[in-house]
């Protein structure tokens, strides 16, 4: 595909509800298109503003000469980011009470505890 034949309704947009603490509103992000994202207080204006996001990016890679990545590009299918993870009830528990304490949901909590982790370990 060349990038004169990527146009914008062929990217998956990943659309997300933003918690208070957030600061409310909706993201959506473009997971083929690394860094390309947008918000909004409603979710029309968080989609419209994330398409004037992407042609805005899809513009900047053009004129720096950069490659644009092909629709579907993030859908690795050897990595789906799915896993089944069994714990200990006691464990689930605690983490389910502390996500709920935090206003995030259990599978948020895991993951950014998991990547806290790499990253500690990463800088041993």
């Amino acid at each position: 595909m060349s990038q004169t034949d990527v146009t914008q309704t062929e990217y998956p947009m990943a659309i997300r509800k933003l918690t208070q603490a957030e600061g409310g509103g909706y993201l959506v992000e473009f997971p083929d298109l690394p860094g390309c994202m947008s918000d909004g207080e409603t979710l029309p204006e968080a989609v419209a503003n994330a398409c004037a996001a992407q042609s805005d990016w899809i513009a900047a890679m053009r004129e720096a000469g950069r490659t644009i990545p092909p629709p579907g590009a993030a859908n690795d299918e050897t990595y789906s980011g799915k896993w089944v993870l069994r714990t200990p009830k006691s464990l689930h528990r605690s983490l389910a009470e502390r996500a709920k304490r935090e206003g995030v949901s259990l599978n948020m909590l895991a993951v950014a505890i998991l990547a806290e982790g790499l990253g500690h370990r990463a800088t041993e």
